[in-house]
């Protein structure tokens, strides 16, 4: 079993909480695309946070953490995923890692285990 967090738009967060639509993730096109510079700003924020490009393929790019937690991630065009393991020290790292990603204003964090989006205050 595994532990997901995900990074998007706050476009894509507005939209979601304005639709009823249960399967909203399940539908492309309903998630903001990152331009070029943020998706190239998440790249190189991951890699000052120890992740390591795997495996790059199809305008994706595939990420393993070098703490020894069993972390990974993909960055897509419109969207971070990030995945451990449950339970253990991946979970904390994986979320805080998402939060921080947050700071800029232009990123939202939806950890889907917890409820959905993460409220900031």
């Amino acid at each position: 079993m595994s532990y997901d967090v995900q990074l998007y738009r706050t476009e894509t967060m507005i939209r979601e909480q304005q639709t009823k639509d249960e399967n909203f993730f399940d539908h492309e096109t309903n998630l903001e695309p990152f331009t070029d510079l943020q998706k190239e700003e998440l790249h190189d924020r991951l890699l000052a946070y120890n992740y390591t490009v795997v495996k790059q393929e199809q305008g994706s790019t595939w990420y393993q953490h070098d703490n020894g937690l069993a972390i990974s991630a993909m960055l897509t065009g419109r969207g971070l995923y990030f995945q451990t393991a449950s339970g253990g020290d991946g979970i904390f790292e994986i979320g805080m890692t998402a939060s921080e990603f947050t700071d800029t204003g232009e990123f939202a964090k939806y950890d889907p285990q917890s409820g959905g989006w993460e409220e900031i205050e």
